[in-house]
């Protein structure tokens, strides 16, 4: 199971810090994690990834700069901080494991999803 937290309403220009607490499972330490958000109007974007020894990452263009994933495999957490905040990443943020990802951003459908935790950027 995938517990996801941090959301919350914030200015533009300002800084959240997501985390996500897996739990249940002891296969962590070798499982790609990731961060995936629902914008109104738009499709379901893969935001950020991160192999499971942390050798890896990928970034959406559109997050690019402004965000840095993070995990620590002995507290089974992954981490998404945010900075630079802008009115259009306002949207419910997922963490995500249990999937592959690539080059160019190409993903395959996550095996464990968190509930989702709302990030709102107010203008």
């Amino acid at each position: 199971q995938l517990q996801a937290s941090g959301g919350g309403l914030v200015q533009a220009g300002g800084s959240l810090r997501l985390s996500c607490a897996a739990s249940g499972g002891t296969l962590f330490s070798i499982t790609n994690m990731g961060w995936f958000r629902r914008i109104p109007g738009k499709e379901r974007e893969f935001v950020a990834g991160i192999t499971g020894n942390s050798d890896s990452f990928y970034y959406s263009e559109s997050v690019k700069g402004r965000v840095a994933i993070s995990r620590d495999n002995a507290k089974n957490t992954a981490s998404l901080q945010m900075i630079s905040l802008k009115p259009e990443d306002t949207g419910v943020y997922y963490c995500a494991a249990g999937f592959s990802f690539g080059p160019g951003g190409r993903w395959t459908n996550p095996v464990f999803w968190g509930q989702g935790t709302l990030v709102t950027v107010s203008s």
